[in-house]
């Protein structure tokens, strides 16, 4: 592992290219441009904000609907967004992956880090909807600091087993959008934790998504604290994800040019 880490710092330089090459690839030829990496969320938002706050009143522990449910689409988006392009990125790079040498974690790595930066374009519009309905900014607010890297250790963790499986079963394809929406749902997003039944809840928070997108609304819209036990459990089970799938990637990675 500490080798891994070696040469991926020598190749740090190759990273930041293949992010800024992902960013330009991503919103080339679009009318909309970077506008898209806020469009997606805001979208979701006043759809959420109509079903489920106007017609179906489910409590947003009075935050407005659009700022609730926005808090949380937020950081689901880039869970998607990297998963999604995370997992395609060696094989859509195939090209690169049979004549070039490069640690080939930069691939997804490099999806991550255009899903990063999509929110912080994202991240902006959160600033001004909390500026404009009013709501304060807590001190609580230090914890995004634990939450914003524990999202990205856990996206690069899953990215790394999905990218490297996609490239002997390209189901993976088929499969990942389809998780995808239904982990929506098995997500705090529409409701929050606090609405998960006791008997239930000790095994719902073992989805590490889960406490970190709470953590992420408690700190920024509800002006709290995060719960500092289920935090805890989605920053250890997130870390073993990535040491998991830095493993399984790196011993996968020798046959990619002779399988893609």
């Amino acid at each position: 592992m500490k080798t891994w880490i070696l040469e991926l710092w020598h190749y740090r330089e190759l990273l930041w290219a293949f992010t800024l090459k992902e960013i330009k690839i991503r919103y080339k030829q679009t009318i909309l441009g970077t506008a898209w990496a806020i469009l997606q969320p805001a979208a979701l938002t006043i759809i959420f904000s109509l079903i489920f706050g106007l017609f179906l009143r489910i409590d947003s522990q009075g935050v407005p609907f659009i700022v609730f449910y926005y808090s949380a689409l937020l950081p689901w988006t880039f869970v998607t967004t990297s998963i999604s392009f995370g997992s395609l990125s060696v094989t859509n790079n195939s090209g690169l992956v049979t004549k070039v040498y490069f640690p080939r974690e930069i691939l997804p790595f490099s999806t991550i880090g255009a899903a990063f930066f999509d929110l912080l374009m994202g991240s902006v519009i959160f600033i001004f909807l909390m500026l404009l309905y009013g709501i304060t900014f807590s001190p609580s607010l230090i914890f995004i600091a634990i939450i914003a890297p524990t999202l990205l250790i856990l996206t690069s963790g899953i990215s790394l087993i999905l990218s490297a499986i996609n490239v002997l079963f390209r189901d993976v394809k088929f499969v990942v959008p389809l998780v995808l929406q239904i982990w929506l749902y098995a997500s705090p997003i529409i409701y929050t934790i606090d609405r998960i039944p006791d008997s239930i809840r000790k095994f719902y928070i073992f989805n590490p998504v889960a406490p970190l997108i709470q953590s992420f609304r408690d700190v920024t819209v509800l002006g709290r604290d995060p719960n500092f036990k289920e935090l805890s459990l989605a920053i250890l089970l997130s870390i073993l994800i990535f040491l998991v799938g830095y493993l399984f990637f790196k011993r996968k990675e020798r046959i990619f040019a002779d399988v893609i």
